[in-house]
């Protein structure tokens, strides 16, 4: 029997049956959380100190392309039209099935040292099985709990070849992985679908991945925004198909109208926005106030290292300030007065990185807070840190001002991913060695062929 508890830390559960300890223990039992309150007593097991830590779920990363990690910092300064002209039409087809695992490895490695025990890896660059195999081994080997969702690539048509807004999601590819590598709906990585949707694909299209992904009992994620839709009134005709409920997760979502996002809401649709380089790329304004405002919780995504840090922590703070911002002068131009107090409060920027990951994932039952029963996914920050110390809000603490620097451990199932401030993982100077050729070769072939990073 494997038992570890952690005593006398400052817990936030998430769990509104047991709130907030600021002298609690936590109980970890062959995986999973076995108790969470003061005095646990349990003198078998592997003893923790908490005192001047803070123990909380582990963070739910909604959303990110990880088979981009080598390119980091690459397309900083791309819009989003430069993205698809430079990213999918060109530097994505000059990837290896070993460029997608070393990327896929190395950036949920660091979602693990970041504090995200929970990855969505949208993989939308996968145009052979062996790049799909080489994406899922990534994920495996790393330790992370993920969701796998399934894409296909985008490339700019050869002469005779569909558009790939023409092309159904491959079916016995879903399959294969289906009876293969992530036939347990249960295991540590699962899939999805990341599906174009009916922005980036014809009607027709829509359907057969609507309809593969509710066949199959998967969720179909995908993107919404970003030019004009390649099929108008699309979202209606699924709707009136029946084939839009709570599996269905759309991701960014800025120029839905609010009637159509409404219609979603009230059919159990989730939303996962990646704030921070929805602005960076022009994506317009992230929707989490529109959300809010009709009782919907978003998730939280990091989207694109090859753009932006991968620190979850930075992207809720980043999701929270705009949205506060929003409120704040849209009152002033209204009332010509800020509100009287804050609009958003922060524990609700932490519920969108665990609790509502959790949800749109389906796994409420089994992560997102810390609750006996669930999954030991946790994280202990040091609230001993100097740009932390002394902590009078907790939550505040975790919210508004931790960083990578402060994350002491990682548990994932039980086990310990990070310990002492670092990732235990065998190999990594060979792993980061291997990332960087990865990048420096696909960087030279793309400025070969006269593209540059802008």
């Amino acid at each position: 029997m494997r038992r570890t508890l952690i005593q006398s830390a400052t817990v936030i559960s998430m769990d509104a049956s047991i709130g907030d300890l600021r002298v609690g223990d936590v109980l970890v039992e062959n995986g999973r959380i076995v108790g969470v309150r003061p005095g646990i007593e349990a003198a078998d097991a592997e003893i923790v100190d908490g005192r001047g830590r803070i123990v909380i779920p582990g963070l739910i990363n909604a959303h990110m392309h990880t088979w981009q990690t080598a390119l980091r910092g690459y397309a900083a300064n791309w819009t989003l039209l430069e993205y698809f002209r430079r990213m999918h039409a060109v530097l994505a087809t000059l990837f290896a099935p070993d460029d997608i695992y070393i990327a896929t490895l190395v950036g949920a490695l660091n979602q693990i040292n970041c504090g995200a025990t929970t990855l969505v890896d949208w993989c939308h660059n996968n145009p052979t099985p062996a790049h799909t195999d080489a994406a899922v081994r990534g994920l495996l080997e790393s330790g992370i709990r993920a969701a796998f969702f399934h894409g296909s690539p985008k490339p700019e048509p050869k002469p005779g070849e569909p558009h790939f807004s023409e092309v159904p999601h491959p079916r016995r590819e879903v399959e294969r992985l289906l009876a293969g590598a992530l036939a347990d709906r249960d295991g540590l990585v699962t899939l999805g679908l990341a599906i174009l949707g009916p922005h980036y694909s014809t009607l027709d299209v829509s359907l057969h991945d609507f309809r593969l992904a509710r066949e199959l009992g998967l969720i179909a994620s995908m993107h919404q925004g970003g030019g004009p839709a390649k099929t108008q009134g699309g979202w209606e005709k699924l709707i009136e198909a029946g084939l839009v409920g709570p599996h269905v997760n759309v991701v960014h979502g800025n120029d839905l109208p609010d009637d159509l996002l409404q219609r979603l809401i009230d059919l159990g649709v989730t939303f996962s926005v990646t704030p921070e380089n929805e602005m960076i790329q022009g994506h317009g304004f992230p929707i989490t106030g529109r959300l809010l405002k009709r009782g919907v919780r978003p998730t939280i995504g990091i989207d694109l290292e090859s753009v932006l840090a991968g620190d979850l922590f930075s992207a809720a703070r980043v999701a929270l300030s705009m949205q506060r911002a929003l409120d704040n002068a849209e009152m002033l131009r209204n009332e010509g007065t800020i509100p009287a107090t804050t609009t958003i409060p922060a524990r609700e920027a932490l519920a969108w990185v665990t609790t509502a990951g959790a949800r749109m994932l389906g796994r409420e039952s089994e992560i997102g807070s810390l609750t006996p029963g669930k999954l030991a996914d946790l994280v202990i920050i040091n609230a001993d840190d100097l740009n932390l110390f002394p902590v009078h809000d907790p939550v505040a603490t975790v919210v508004m001002q931790t960083s990578l620097a402060n994350i002491e451990a990682v548990m994932i199932g039980g086990r310990w991913k990070k310990r002492n401030g670092r990732l235990l993982v065998d190999g990594l100077e060979r792993k980061k060695e291997l990332l960087a050729q990865s990048g420096q070769r696909l960087v030279r072939d793309i400025e070969r062929q006269g593209h540059v990073a802008g």
